[in-house]
């Protein structure tokens, strides 16, 4: 896996240098503002040399409000292949929703305190660069407890909800099944209701879990 970093905090940008080339992925650029981020990319895009994924602080100079994200969505809409991780300190719900807006596919948004949990982090980051989804439980929660004052889950029961969520954290059927003690056959019904529910066919193929989430932040 090929990884461009942009954090303006040089420890965190070794460190998560570090954590990723421990296990045998290749980062190939560190920058630290939005700019810089993307001039890499479209200079190894120009190159034939695209990577597989960045990993981007929402946050960067030079005025630290928006800038990593604004380049991140503009990567995502120039380059739909290219993976992009989304690293904030908070849950901040407008960045997550503007992010998540696009294609439904390679894309991740964790808050910092899941870089300590290393492997949970370094998983999301490759299942990111393979075109999967990797959200931040915390993020979820509060974009779920938003639809629901919209109602747009008034037809989900509590457990297709929990089921949702776990979905949306890019888990698989049998990880969530193992995370409720219940079988898989429950889970896929579960899984089979919500998009029923959401009024997502079998024509939107595997992104169907990915768009049960967008589904909530576009209502």
């Amino acid at each position: 896996m090929r990884v461009v970093i942009a954090e303006d905090s040089v420890l965190l940008r070794e460190g998560l240098t570090r954590l990723l080339t421990d296990r045998g992925h290749e980062v190939v650029a560190g920058v630290g503002d939005g700019d810089a981020l993307i001039k890499t990319i479209t200079e190894l895009a120009a190159q034939g040399e695209l990577p597989d994924v960045v990993v981007a602080d929402v946050r960067m100079p030079p005025t630290h409000t928006d800038e990593g994200v604004r380049a991140a969505v503009q990567l995502r809409r120039e380059h739909p292949e290219l993976g992009v991780l989304v690293l904030s300190q908070y849950v901040e719900e407008q960045y997550a929703t503007e992010l998540l807006a696009g294609s439904s596919h390679g894309v991740g948004y964790l808050l910092k305190d899941r870089v300590a949990e290393v492997r949970e982090f370094v998983d999301a980051v490759v299942r990111v660069a393979e075109g999967g989804t990797a959200l931040d439980p915390e993020v979820v929660a509060q974009l779920l407890g938003r639809s629901r004052k919209q109602d747009v889950l008034a037809g989900l029961t509590p457990r297709e909800r929990e089921v949702l969520g776990l979905m949306a954290e890019g888990r698989t059927n049998s990880a969530i099944a193992r995370q409720l003690v219940v079988s898989d056959g429950a889970v896929e019904k579960h899984v089979s209701n919500i998009f029923l529910k959401l009024g997502l066919s079998p024509s939107d193929g595997d992104h169907r879990r990915v768009l049960a989430v967008l589904t909530y932040l576009n209502s």
